[in-house]
């Protein structure tokens, strides 16, 4: 499974030159450690964690439609809302990633700026660089590099890199991301459509406890989606095709939630409704998910997604603490390093929190600490950086009681 080392964002709301991990094509980055399999954000409110979740989501949806649709959906407000204040941009995102831990480390460049003929925003340049197959040493090869849509890519299979590769010159709507039209266009180019389609299987959770609460039509669904509304389908579809995987993961989602006892699907045979039915250890009859609280739903689905046979690969939670019992979040951070670690195909998951809670069951190394800058734009530093939070830690401190004690605060310099 494709695996994401680093990534920076520029000029994205307050985010005007944050970076995360490791970055090989980066002077600043290249001999910086790779994310964590379990990744997570920490700070206060208002500083940009919000940002992060959300400009992942942006190249997510820039991979699905126009760039100046993509700055408006999810109430984004559009480009000049997006841009750092004070700056005409342009927006930059970076992504440096495997497609699996033996294989060559690709780095992905694009910047977005307004056009000022249009006053729509246009991919000013978008780049992707990959050494070749028996390349060890020297600067990666620019597999695609566009300014304005014109430019060059190579064609070919990776696998016959020697024999089966050419340049050819391209130009491309400058309104969409070059990527998305030669994946969807040209089949000459592998390289480019793995990287489509490994920012597409990201899951983004924009789940709400009342979509989770919905009624929906029998079906199954073999993915939760990212709202949520269809789990109970998700439910459906393992209790048929993973008859005995389903049975062990609702023994264990009943031993992790209190209270509850047995989970099964119910189907009104009159309206072709679907329920999940839960039997609480204090009821006599079973309810359904309309019933549920907030925080049980929550913990559900959270569950449910890290139990998916095929997860996806990059896996991404805003402050997966809401509405959840304070006692649950050490066992539901546990719960993302299991399956972030103990899997050889991953899934990479990626959480921002404001719980010192959930701090309590992570690493320095997996922690990363956003604040603001006197300049108003946020500033971000791995805990593993500071020697006194590593060995406070290794002493049996835990790390989000040292956060909540301030200890993880003011780390860095005036400017």
């Amino acid at each position: 499974m494709a695996l994401l080392e680093g990534f920076r964002i520029q000029n994205y709301r307050s985010l005007k030159n944050v970076a995360l991990g490791r970055i090989g094509t980066d002077q600043e980055l290249k001999d910086a450690k790779s994310l964590t399999p379990l990744t997570a954000v920490i700070g206060k409110n208002g500083v940009g964690k919000s940002s992060i979740f959300d400009a992942l989501g942006f190249l997510a949806n820039c991979m699905d439609t126009d760039i100046d649709t993509a700055c408006n959906v999810r109430n984004r407000g559009g480009f000049d809302k997006l841009v750092s204040s004070g700056s005409e941009g342009p927006i930059g995102i970076t992504i440096y990633y495997r497609e699996s831990q033996n294989e060559r480390p690709i780095t992905y460049e694009v910047n977005i700026k307004k056009d000022e003929k249009t006053g729509l925003p246009i991919v000013a340049s978008e780049r992707l660089r990959q050494r070749r197959k028996f390349q060890s040493k020297g600067q990666p090869l620019s597999f695609l590099n566009l300014q304005y849509g014109k430019g060059e890519a190579w064609t070919g299979s990776d696998s016959l890199e020697g024999d089966n590769i050419a340049r050819v010159d391209v130009e491309l709507d400058p309104y969409k991301l070059a990527i998305v039209t030669l994946a969807e266009h040209y089949k000459e180019h592998p390289r480019i459509t793995k990287f489509k389609h490994f920012i597409q299987s990201w899951y983004l959770s924009y789940f709400t406890p009342d979509a989770a609460r919905s009624i929906p039509q029998a079906g199954i669904q073999k993915h939760l989606n990212l709202h949520g509304d269809n789990m109970v389908n998700v439910v459906q579809y393992m209790e048929r095709a993973h008859p005995y995987i389903f049975k062990r993961i609702l023994k264990e989602i009943s031993n992790k939630i209190p209270g509850i006892g047995e989970i099964e699907t119910y189907r009104d045979e009159v309206t072709n409704n679907l329920y999940l039915l839960f039997k609480d250890k204090g009821f006599a009859k079973p309810f359904s998910q309309q019933q549920m609280s907030d925080g049980t739903l929550k913990m559900f689905c959270y569950l449910l997604l890290l139990q998916d046979p095929e997860p996806a690969p990059f896996i991404c939670i805003e402050e997966p603490e809401n509405g959840l019992y304070h006692k649950l979040l050490e066992t539901l951070a546990k719960e993302f390093r299991e399956h972030a670690t103990g899997k050889a195909t991953g899934p990479q998951v990626f959480i921002t929190t404001h719980q010192p809670y959930f701090v309590d069951a992570l690493s320095p190394d997996e922690v990363w600490i956003l604040e603001k800058g006197i300049d108003g734009f946020s500033q971000i530093r791995r805990a593993s950086g500071d020697p006194l939070i590593v060995n406070m830690v290794a002493e049996g401190l835990p790390l989000g009681g040292l956060w909540y004690s301030e200890y993880l605060e003011g780390g860095f310099p005036l400017r």
